[in-house]
């Protein structure tokens, strides 16, 4: 398990990333759980996270609507598969409307980089 911590700070809501090997939506679950053993995570307001699996895609906006949708693109643009990818969010009391989809990106881009993957698909 890959976890970069503040990563994003936006008018106090603050973001990670994290991910690893996972192949199924249960080991998304498994994944989830383990990472929210960790207080901080358990208490975030989203763990959002997108999967894509040899059976299809798998995401949970976990409240951040359509925040799975945008961090499957991402993964499938890399073609990475069997790897799950959370964004989590601390929110910080004010609305940012658009700004948190380019969060969201900025963090997976954060991470597909952090482990040598090229967002845009090449490698």
């Amino acid at each position: 398990m890959e976890i970069l911590e503040n990563v994003i700070s936006d008018r106090g809501s603050r973001y990670a990333v994290s991910g690893g090997p996972c192949a199924t939506p249960d080991d998304a679950a498994a994944f989830l759980k383990e990472l929210k053993r960790n207080k901080k995570f358990a208490k975030a307001t989203h763990n959002t996270w997108g999967l894509l699996t040899d059976d299809g895609p798998a995401k949970n906006d976990d409240g951040e609507a359509g925040a799975g949708m945008v961090i499957l693109r991402m993964l499938e643009r890399a073609g990475l598969t069997g790897h799950i990818v959370v964004v989590t969010r601390w929110y910080g009391g004010k609305h940012l409307g658009g700004d948190r989809f380019r969060h969201v990106q900025e963090a997976v881009r954060l991470y597909l980089d952090h482990i040598g993957r090229d967002p845009g698909g090449g490698r």
